[in-house]
Parts: structure tokens; C-alpha cells; sequence
């Protein structure tokens, strides 16, 4: 049986997801809706779909839809649809406040809706390769550096890109944040470039960096754990596990200088390649229909939305004169002239 599916917001993302679930299989796009009356006829022109001219309308053809409308809205839309039992994948974050997730995911329990969050970094392919590999890791990297673009400049940094990492470094340490550490600077809105540090309650460490302004853009993930070290390149996919050969005799080892490839192996990651979106709804359905449980759930969204907003408070703690501006409108104000 096939599921009535739509999207709530047609924006740069919206566009795609739109465009995706048209062929999904085990569900049917009965259509979006956006506010923006002429954004809405373009979209719907392009990629011949229909447009419902209100919220109310697509909810009521649908049995479970994509909320893709900016994150001060998330709340308003999402609550709306799950009080009508309507299941739901938000794009990340779940929410802009905690008091707003925790009612969300109360509202969805109470009427048995599904919540799925779009961090759909948990799809990447050199992630899904370095899954047969992954053991109890203790120490990881991230650096994720993007050009700046004012889509999604209406929130910090943190909660615009390094939401990402912290869900992925939650995801492989499997453990709660027991202390941080933050730094952020503004160079066009508030925040656009921080670094946070991670202590997680097993004693597992993250590093993560985030910037908005770079003139390049990475995203590259390090990996450490007892037998071996990954670096995963994000945004093409691949990557390398370096592990200790099995036959190496540490005593010996110690002796004399040895060149690497004498006790480390190097071993080429590698998944079957899909565009993350796709997987994200292919998941997504596959949890509709019951075959699986929801890969990224409301509780993990807003997981990593209370440690996001825990870094940007120690930024704001650390520069004073931040406090009051998490959610500044003042998008391409310069901090210094």
C-alpha cells in the first residue's frame, strides 16, 4: 500500500525533496505548499506537482509529509500536523527551543505519528562505509567550511551546520555530552565561524569546527578508536581506515624505526553510492510502512538541538556582547565596519 506523502515548504531544499519523492517507491507525492504564491506556481510548473494554496488543505490529503519551512516555523507547522496524526520528517534542527521539541515529540506520542529529523549526514557514503569498521570510538574531528549563503543565516552557525556533527559525533559515540567548550566569531551575522569541544559522559571526545565564510568548502570527519583511525571526506564519500596488522609484534616493533606500511594496514572505504536525500526518504517510508525504525528520531533531534544551543550559550558567555542575538534578523549586518 502506497503512502500519501507532501511537503510543507518549497525553498531551495524544499525543491528537492519535492523533486525526489516524486519517484519514491512505496509512496505517493500528493503535492507541497508554500506560502510564496509565485515560488509555489514555478515549482509546480517545473516539476509538474501540484501546489495546495493552504497548510490545512495539503494536511488533509496526506498521510504523512516533509516540513522544509524555515526553523522559526518548525513548531508551527509540525504541531499542526501531528495533532492531526500526520507523520512527520523535519528538517534539521527539529525546533528553535527545547520547550518547542519536547512538545512536539509529547504531541506525536499521543497520537502514535512517526517523527523522523533530516539530518541526513547519518546517509553519507563514507559514513555507511565505515560502519563495518566503527568500535566504541574515543576521539573525533570534524571540520565543516561552506562559502557564505544568507539560506539559513537566520540562526547561528551551530545551528545552521555544526548541528550536523554534533548529531554524527552523538550517532558514533553513542553516549551523552557531559561538558563543553565553545568559541564563535561573527564576521556577517552573528555567529559564522565557532569551535566547540566535546566531553562525553564514557570519556570520548569531540572537536568540532564549523565556519560559514570560508572561500572553500569541506568536510572532512577523523575518527579514532582503539584499532584504528578513520578520515572520511564528507563531501565526496570516500575515505580510508588505517588499523594495526594483525601479525605485528609490538616488542619487536619498539626495537627499531619501521616504516608504516610495516604495522599499519590501509584499507579503501567503500559503499554502494546514493544521493542522501533519496536514502533519507527511502528510510523515512520504509519506518511508514514498518519494516524499520526511524533512523534519526525526535529524541536524537532534540539531543543534538539542546547541545547546539549549549555551545551557543558558552559563545554568548564568552562574548558578551552576543547575548540576545541567536536568532538575529540583522542577516548581512557587518560586525565591524
Amino acid at each position: 500500500m502506497s503512502v500519501r506523502i507532501g511537503v510543507v515548504g518549497a525553498g531551495a531544499l524544499g525543491y528537492h525533496h519535492v523533486r525526489l519523492l516524486r519517484n519514491a517507491a512505496g509512496a505517493t507525492l500528493v503535492g507541497f505548499q508554500d506560502e510564496n504564491r509565485e515560488r509555489a506556481a514555478q515549482v509546480s510548473k517545473e516539476l509538474g506537482v501540484r501546489a495546495f494554496e493552504t497548510l490545512d488543505a495539503l494536511l488533509g490529503a496526506v498521510d504523512a509529509a516533509v516540513v522544509v519551512v524555515p526553523t522559526p516555523a518548525h513548531y508551527r507547522v509540525a504541531l499542526e500536523a501531528l495533532r492531526r496524526g500526520v507523520h512527520l520528517l523535519i528538517e534539521k534542527p527539529i525546533t528553535a527551543t527545547l520547550a518547542e521539541a519536547d512538545e512536539l515529540i509529547a504531541t506525536a506520542r499521543a497520537s502514535s505519528a512517526l517523527v523522523q529529523i533530516g539530518h541526513v549526514e547519518r546517509f553519507n557514503q563514507a559514513l555507511r562505509a565505515a560502519q563495518p569498521y566503527l568500535d566504541a570510538p574515543r576521539f573525533i574531528e570534524s571540520e565543516r567550511l561552506a562559502t557564505f549563503n544568507p539560506r539559513g543565516s537566520d540562526v547561528a552557525v551551530v545551528l545552521d551546520l555544526m548541528i550536523h556533527d554534533i548529531d554524527l559525533v552523538h550517532a558514533l559515540v553513542r553516549d551523552r555530552v557531559a561538558d563543553l567548550r565553545a568559541v564563535g566569531v561573527g564576521v556577517l551575522t552573528a555567529v559564522d565561524m565557532t569551535n566547540a569541544w566535546l566531553q562525553f559522559e564514557n570519556g570520548a571526545v569531540a572537536n568540532i569546527k564549523a565556519s560559514r565564510v570560508s572561500r572553500d568548502r569541506s568536510r572532512k570527519l577523523r575518527i579514532f578508536q582503539r584499532n584504528g583511525y578513520f578520515s572520511l571526506d564528507l563531501a565526496s564519500g570516500g575515505g580510508e581506515f588505517y588499523r594495526l596488522r594483525a601479525d605485528v609484534d609490538l616488542v619487536e616493533l619498539a626495537k627499531t624505526a619501521q616504516s608504516i606500511e610495516k604495522f599499519v594496514e590501509r584499507v579503501k572505504l567503500k559503499a554502494p553510492a546514493g544521493e542522501p536525500l533519496r536514502l533519507e526518504h527511502e528510510s523515512f517510508i520504509a519506518a511508514l510502512h514498518g519494516k524499520s525504525a526511524v533512523v534519526v528520531s525526535g529524541e536524537d533531534g532534540r539531543d543534538a538541538l539542546a547541545v547546539a544551543l549549549r555551545i551557543v550559550s558558552e559563545i554568548e558567555r564568552t562574548l558578551p556582547s552576543l547575548r540576545g542575538v541567536r536568532n538575529s534578523p540583522s542577516v548581512l549586518t557587518p560586525t565591524r565596519a
